[in-house]
């Protein structure tokens, strides 16, 4: 199975990452625009459209608001298996670590999908320094 690990520091308050992280439903507005540029909610789930055309139906399945931590699974596609989280860390009252960790298979897809999670992961930094 491959796994993916990014961590970025934000010049951010880690409220204000978690904010914008956890709002489901408009990370295409307020966490990655351009890189993600629709988002439809369904119960329990995202369809999101990304800035290159893929599309994918997002299971929510957790948002944690104690850890700072949301969990979601992309479903159908070409991946047989796949369960991501991202999680904010305080490092300071102003800035903090931001991790994407995917786990996924086939391994085939993971050279697309870490090349997906590092633009993802530039536009979410660049956005939240900015706001």
């Amino acid at each position: 199975m491959a796994s993916i690990r990014r961590e970025i520091q934000l010049e951010a308050p880690p409220d204000k990452v978690w904010d914008a992280l956890r709002d489901v439903g408009a990370i295409h507005q307020r966490l990655a625009p351009g890189f993600v540029t629709d988002v439809r909610l369904e119960p329990g789930a995202r369809v999101v459209t990304f800035g290159n055309g893929l599309v994918a139906r997002e299971l929510i399945v957790d948002v944690d608001d104690e850890a700072r931590r949301l969990v979601w699974s992309v479903v159908g596609g070409r991946m047989t298996h796949h369960n991501a989280s991202a999680q904010v860390f305080a490092d300071g009252r102003e800035r903090c670590r931001f991790v994407w960790i995917a786990d996924l298979l086939p391994d085939e897809v993971a050279p697309a999908i870490a090349e997906m999670i590092d633009q993802g992961i530039a536009v979410i930094k660049q956005t939240l320094e900015r706001s």
